[in-house]
């Protein structure tokens, strides 16, 4: 059998996040009453005129300077025809040929060897959303939800030849994407409710040949999961109709999640059938190069630039760098804590415990009981020597619980840690009690150390420094 390469293009749609709809000031919002935020202009009734959201055109202008493109300074809005009962209006508002808003742009992925990989992009353009079709079981009909029709929606197409070329790096595509429209705040990223949609496309071809295979295009991934298993699973399909001689059709498959394979929807129309023309009732935008740079001039540090900052800066291991600059605002809340107590302890809390409590209580790290100025504290408390590590850990429970410093809890308990005096007693009496753990330290078994430190620890009540338990530990074990 011959050896095939596989070729994935990126088309990424994500809902912006403003206040009003696209064309008319209906409120832009998930979810909620079906057809209650739907008005004469984002149903398309006659006689009706559409005025473009401003913010939502700046939002794709950031998105478009983030992803390093030529943003094209005089653009326009084309109609593109085809009937679905989704658009009120027959057809969907959007953006065609050499006039989208971004063009020639590029975004860089990690891969799991820490090499970059970059990904060229070629437009980034604005459009609307469509209705949502409600399907009844068992009935036979569907119904329509307009409230979406007409919601701000930002299209992102990474170029040709796809630079893409496995599943997993679709999902690393995917993933980088997000975390960069989050640092934006131009979307919420939601794949389970349809803010975000991330639709590979992939080909395969025979290794060596210069004839990219046809493409078909991947619906209803609703997790980067399943992003990345629905290329791995079309690759194969595709490979397997070519061996036998079947042709790959141009069509439009949806994944099903239960069965872990791509189901056929409907064949993929070709573009001649949109039948674009320019939309008559929207004026040209037009775009001062001073406003452009107005908006490169405030825009974000990106999480790629950030993760290697963090290492550098705070000499973070780059797994830990990648976990803390996942989310802006979780990034925000550890420099804010860095800023005022040990980094690599300040990283340790926040990806263990912190997280741990944040997970429970299904909050974000970052908006959790538990603030900057308390995290900061509790580390700072535990390098002073006020608690030990051990305490700490049982606080931070209590500091999530009540909201209240490590400080106040100190104070209110009356905990107070082990003087190195009294260290030292607790560990003769441990040593004098276990001659047979000594005698195999002795010997060098080294790791029985462990069990004389748990000891002394259980008798101190998690009181005493670690450094004064190993310390006295190390001592009498000499004199032994």
């Amino acid at each position: 059998m011959p050896e095939y390469v596989v070729s994935v293009g990126m088309e990424c749609h994500a809902e912006l996040l403003t206040k009003s709809k696209m064309f008319c000031g209906c409120e832009n919002a998930f979810g909620g009453e079906p057809n209650t935020r739907c008005c004469p202009i984002c149903l398309g009734l006659p006689g009706t005129l559409p005025v473009f959201n401003k913010k939502a055109v700046e939002q794709v202008v950031c998105t478009a300077l983030a992803l390093n493109c030529e943003i094209t300074l005089r653009t326009i809005f084309h109609r593109k025809n085809y009937f679905y009962p989704d658009l009120p209006k027959g057809y969907q508002v959007s953006q065609y040929g050499n006039t989208p808003i971004g063009i020639n742009g590029w975004l860089e992925i990690e891969e799991a060897d820490g090499s970059l990989k970059k990904i060229r992009i070629t437009r980034v353009h604005l459009e609307e959303d469509t209705g949502k079709s409600q399907h009844v079981d068992g009935l036979g009909y569907s119904v329509m939800d307009y409230n979406r029709a007409g919601v701000p929606l930002m299209e992102i197409v990474t170029d040709f030849p796809p630079d893409v070329e496995s599943g997993e790096e679709a999902r690393l595509y995917a993933e980088t994407l997000r975390s960069i429209l989050l640092y934006l705040g131009v979307s919420d990223g939601k794949m389970e409710q349809g803010s975000l949609r991330v639709e590979p496309n992939p080909s395969v071809r025979q290794k060596g040949s210069e004839v990219y295979g046809t493409k078909t295009e991947l619906k209803n991934l609703n997790s980067f999961r399943f992003v990345q298993q629905g290329v791995e699973y079309e690759a194969k399909r595709q490979i397997a109709a070519i061996e036998k001689g079947e042709p790959v059709l141009q069509a439009t498959f949806g994944w099903d999640s239960e069965k872990n394979e791509t189901v056929l929807q409907r064949i993929k129309e070709s573009e001649q059938e949109y039948r674009y023309f320019p939309e008559p009732d929207l004026i040209p935008i037009e775009f001062l190069p001073e406003y452009i740079e107005s908006l490169r001039a405030h825009l974000p540090e990106l999480p790629i630039a950030r993760k290697r900052r963090f290492i550098e800066q705070y000499s973070l291991p780059s797994t830990d760098a990648a976990q803390l600059v996942s989310e802006r605002a979780t990034a925000d809340f550890f420099e804010a804590a860095a800023q005022r107590a040990d980094p690599k302890l300040v990283a340790n809390w926040m990806l263990g415990d912190l997280t741990r409590l944040a997970n429970a209580a299904s909050q974000p790290v970052y908006a959790t009981p538990i603030t900057v100025e308390h995290l900061a504290g509790l580390v700072n408390a535990i390098g002073k020597g006020t608690i030990t590590g051990k305490i700490g850990k049982e606080l931070i429970d209590s500091m999530h619980a009540q909201s209240k410093s490590v400080e106040q809890l100190i104070q209110e308990r009356g905990i107070k840690v082990a003087d190195a005096g009294t260290v030292q007693e607790i560990v003769q009496r441990v040593l004098a009690a276990n001659p047979d753990i000594v005698a195999k330290i002795k010997a060098g078994n080294d790791k029985s150390k462990g069990f004389l430190i748990g000891q002394v620890m259980k008798e101190a009540k998690g009181q005493a420094r670690p450094d004064d338990v190993n310390r006295f530990l190390d001592e009498g074990l000499e004199t032994l």
